[in-house]
Formats: structure tokens, sequence, C-alpha cells
């Protein structure tokens, strides 16, 4: 029996594989950061519900430890895939993670680096060592050397007791045969700092909508306080930017789906957290179909939270504070709103494939079902909200079962 490939260890590429072994096919699941969870690790809540994601991402990671039919590679990335239905030969190159099986994740070899650098998990909110632990519940729970800050002064190889950290071990490359692929990429929040009138990466407290995530997580790098990267301070009113790069032409042309939906919810987070705080939400329309009506209701009733209806021209520093000036297309006037912090709603950007055999549309997701025994599931085929993703991820299980069977 052939092995079932995915790409992509996110929510859509872990329901894809825990979904496919558990019908007793057998899965490699591949992901190129060091940890399993993709962006819904990074969540503080789900939208309605507003739990957090922990629950049920511990839930699957559990029935990956506990299935002998999932193999699991961290930091791969797949440079080439040849063949057809039922007979592909995929190249990969596992990146060296410079700490083996035997780490304990203690912490001592974290305690003794002296270099500091960007925690991509935070969003660069905060600084890590060079050898560190992607977060708190990371899976694998093993210590990782960032081999681009590392300076391999052998500090840490001094510090670990268990010999667990290679400062010289290399890249590998292997070949896998595989009877079907399931592309699950996920997707990167665009880049704010390229539209230039709203501040982001001018001003501290122009933050994007995961930057807010990661500040409103317990294990975030604020302890789930929300405070203002500036000056620490609790922002008392705060704007949110929809469509910050979406439904534009010169960014991102089509809607994201869910981002009205993630403002919604962190402003939640910040009337939960700050009490005698004000929102203010700028949109173009307000999206959120079918169950989450009632969602977006249940927010909007709140007194302190101002939906305007209208887009964002410009973001200025003014002293301690940002002044947001917009149209309001109700009442036909222009406004100049002064806050204390800015979160832009950044689109869903596909995550950029290189591989010329994955057909992609014009926005750069992969376009259709192939139809040759590789599939897409999630976010890599289009926008979408974890419950959608997770839907389709097991759609795709059932036909990546199908190609193997007829391989």
């Amino acid at each position: 029996m052939q092995d079932i490939l995915i790409i992509g260890g996110g929510i859509s590429g872990i329901t894809t594989a825990v979904e496919a072994a558990e019908t007793g096919y057998n899965v490699t699941l591949l992901e190129k950061n060091p940890y399993l969870g993709g962006r819904v690790i990074q969540m503080n809540r789900y939208f309605p519900k507003l739990c957090p994601p922990y629950c049920g991402m511990e839930i699957n990671l559990k029935r990956i430890r506990t299935n002998n039919k999932i193999k699991h590679y961290t930091l791969t990335e797949v440079q080439n895939i040849t063949g057809n239905e039922g007979n592909y030969e995929v190249t990969l190159k596992i990146n060296p993670r410079k700490v083996t099986e035997k780490c304990t994740a203690c912490g001592e070899c974290s305690a003794s680096c002296p270099i500091e650098r960007k925690d991509d998990f935070n969003l660069g909110l905060n600084t890590t060592k060079a050898v560190y632990l992607p977060h708190e519940l990371a899976f694998p729970y093993r210590f990782v050397v960032d081999t681009k800050a590392c300076i391999k002064c052998g500090a840490c190889v001094e510090a670990c007791k268990y010999g667990a950290i290679d400062l010289n071990m290399q890249a590998e490359t292997i070949k896998l045969k595989v009877g079907s692929i399931v592309m699950a990429t996920g997707w990167q929040p665009y880049d704010a700092s390229k539209i230039d009138n709203l501040g982001f990466g001018k001003y501290k407290d122009v933050i994007t909508n995961m930057m807010m995530e990661r500040l409103a997580a317990p294990n975030g790098p604020t302890q789930g306080k929300i405070i203002r990267p500036s000056d620490q301070k609790e922002p008392k009113k705060v704007a949110f930017v929809q469509c910050a790069g979406s439904r534009d032409e010169n960014h991102l042309p089509y809607c994201s789906a869910v981002c009205c939906l993630a403002s919604l919810k962190q402003i939640t987070y910040v009337r939960e957290n700050i009490p005698d705080s004000e929102a203010f939400m700028f949109y173009i329309d307000v999206r959120t179909p079918g169950k989450y009506e009632e969602f977006y209701t249940k927010v909007k009733g709140d007194e302190r939270v101002h939906l305007i209806k209208g887009k964002v021209a410009s973001i200025e520093q003014d002293g301690d504070s940002l002044t947001v000036e917009a149209e309001d297309i109700l009442s036909g006037n222009k406004l100049r709103v002064v806050v204390d912090m800015v979160v832009l709603a950044c689109g869903m950007q596909p995550t950029n494939g290189t591989l010329n055999n994955i057909s992609r549309d014009q926005n750069g997701f992969i376009s259709q079902v192939q139809g040759n025994g590789i599939y897409a599931a999630g976010v890599a085929r289009k926008p979408a909200d974890v419950s959608s993703s997770v839907q389709d991820a097991t759609g795709c299980a059932l036909k990546a079962i199908q190609s193997v069977v007829r391989g």
C-alpha cells in the first residue's frame, strides 16, 4: 500500500493526516517550521465560541503521537515531485535542527546562549535566544537552533547535560515513494509594510491582527495583557482597520473571508481585558456569513464598540496617540479619530510555492483539485476559517485514499 504525503502541518494538514491514518493508510506529514500546528497554534481564541485552540489541537497532536501509521518531519521542504497518481517520487530536504531526540527541554542551553533573536512565533514582539523552544506546547517538544543567528560559540553544547546539541548536524536529502499528495501549505499574513498610508513599521503602535492574537494569548509575549508596544501602557481606544491590503488592486484584489470575524473577535479581547476601553472598526463591508451573524450582532450591541463604514485614508502619529483619518460613508463626513493603538486586518496570502507541477490561480492559491492524485486542502485552495478548513481537509483525506486505491 502506497503512502499518502501531506505537505503542511497546520490544521488542514493535521486533519488530513489523522483522518487518513485512522482509516488504516500510511501517512507522511511534512512541515517547514520546527513545530506542527501552523497559524492556528498562534491564535488566542477561535470564533464564535471564543475558546482557545490548544484544546482541539492537543487532541489532534495526541492522535499523531499514538498512531504508528503517521510519520512526521519538521524543518522539511519539498524540492521536487515527479511521477503520477499512485506512483510519485518526492525529494525532500530536511534542514538541521541541531538538537537531537535526547533533548528533555530543560532549558539550560537557552540560558547559556549569548545571542538574542526575534521570536518568529510571537511575530517579533519579543526575543528568544538562538537556541530556543518554539513555544510552550510545541510538538515536537524539543529545542531548536536558529542557524542564521547562531555564532557557534559552543556555550549551549557545554551546558547540555544530555549531549543533545550537535552544531555540526547537516541538512539531509531523502526521496519518498507515495501514491497521492495533499497540499496543505496554508497562508501567510499580507506584508503590512507595503501599505504606505497605514503606518505599519513607521509607528510602533500600529500592529497587525496576527500580532494582536499573540498579545492577547496567555502564552504570548505579555502573558495575555493587551498593551501598546511603544510604552507598555493599556490602550483605552483601539482602532481596527479592515481590508488592510485586501480588496485592493494594488495589493490583494480579493476578500480574505475571515478578517471581519477576526477583528470582531479581537474587539472582544480589548473589551474584556480593558473594561473602560472603546473600539472603532473601520470597514468596507462586514462579512459574517451564516452561523456567524449572531456573533456579529452580539459584538455590535456593545455601546462602546463603534462600527464605521468607510475606508481609512491615513494614520498619523500625534504625540503619544495615533490619528485615524477616514470617510464615514453613511453620514457623508470625513472623520479624524484619535486612538492609542491601531490593529490592521491584513489579508490571507497563500504561502508561495515553487513546484512547477502545482497549478495556481491568479491570486496564488492552488487553483483546483489536480485530478491526478494531487489535491489542495484548506487555505492553500482559498481563504477560509478553521471550521471550513477542517471540513475541506476531511474531504481531501477521502480523495487521497481513493487515489491510492486506484494506483
